[in-house]
């Protein structure tokens, strides 16, 4: 068979591919979002900035100081999760004791001034990253070739999301975290410090926005505006998930990258509103979104 309800079918292969890629993206960027939601109860408007800073970082590492893919992937989402500390510390940190609503306001500012930043350093024109030669090429699947960088893109996506799971899920630490979150005072009287756990789990939810960032960098033009492009999918992504559901992300990421690789397909005119069309189905039936508790 050729071809699927008119479709060739190495054409709808590599889209469903690409959506998967796509996905993984959505999964990593809203894991980090979800983890900074349901842990500590902040809309991280900033999160595409920081993505984008990810990408860029790895572009300039590149670029002044000669550092190649593999350092960036170690390094460059560390950097982001310290700027991200930093912030907390300074910012962030005041705004707890208020309602969520100048956390995010706050943030969105922070986004605008790093991407104002960049814009004005860089200009708006992408910037070209070659893919490391150790991930160049194909696999020869029979049916289709599949490029050796997705499949990195999406095996390390889907490792990251499964080790931050698992943390969170099903370790001490991730319990000690969810109590300091639930009840912080109660947390800190049996002698956990709950400002350091704070400050950490914002920094790792920013760190994984960088390395997605880093990840990206060689699929996409490397440029200040990426992240502004993205996020507001994202956002999508996790409503539909259940926000703070860390499962939940990772799996409505992943499906609707996939739905969406799917409708450029069959309905190519459809693909850019597909995921607030779903969202807004969700929402409808389920206000809590797929995997989120009701209040």
């Amino acid at each position: 068979m050729n071809e699927i309800f008119g479709v060739p079918v190495p054409a709808l292969l590599g889209q469903l591919t690409l959506g998967l890629v796509n996905g993984s993206f959505y999964a990593l960027l809203s894991l980090g979002l979800a983890v900074i939601f349901g842990m500590l109860h902040i809309i991280n408007f900033s999160h595409g900035a920081c993505y984008m800073m990810g990408a860029m970082f790895t572009w300039m590492a590149l670029e002044y100081l000669g550092l190649g893919y593999w350092w960036a992937l170690l390094l460059v989402p560390l950097g982001v999760a310290v700027i991200g500390i930093v912030l907390e510390r300074l910012l962030l940190r005041r705004l707890y004791r208020f309602d969520y609503l100048y956390a995010l306001l706050l943030t969105f500012g922070i986004a605008l001034m790093i991407e104002g930043g960049f814009r004005q350093a860089f200009g708006v024109a992408g910037q070209p990253y070659a893919i490391p030669e150790a991930l160049a090429g194909a696999f020869d699947l029979g049916f289709m070739m599949l490029p050796r960088y997705r499949a990195w893109v999406i095996v390390v996506s889907l490792a990251v999301c499964l080790f931050t799971w698992f943390m969170i899920e099903k370790t001490r630490l991730g319990a000690y975290l969810r109590a300091a979150t639930e009840n912080p005072r109660l947390t800190q009287a049996f002698g956990i410090n709950v400002p350091l756990m704070v400050m950490l789990t914002y920094g790792f939810g920013v760190g994984l926005a960088g390395l997605a960032g880093v990840l990206a960098a060689p699929t996409a033009q490397v440029g200040p505006l990426m992240g502004s492009n993205l996020i507001i999918v994202v956002f999508a992504v996790v409503v539909i998930g259940g926000m703070g559901s860390i499962l939940g992300s990772v799996l409505t990421g992943l499906g609707l990258g996939v739905v969406e690789g799917l409708t450029k397909v069959f309905y190519p005119e459809a693909s850019a509103v597909v995921v607030f069309v779903i969202m807004a189905v969700v929402l409808w039936f389920r206000p809590a979104g797929l995997f989120g508790k009701e209040a």
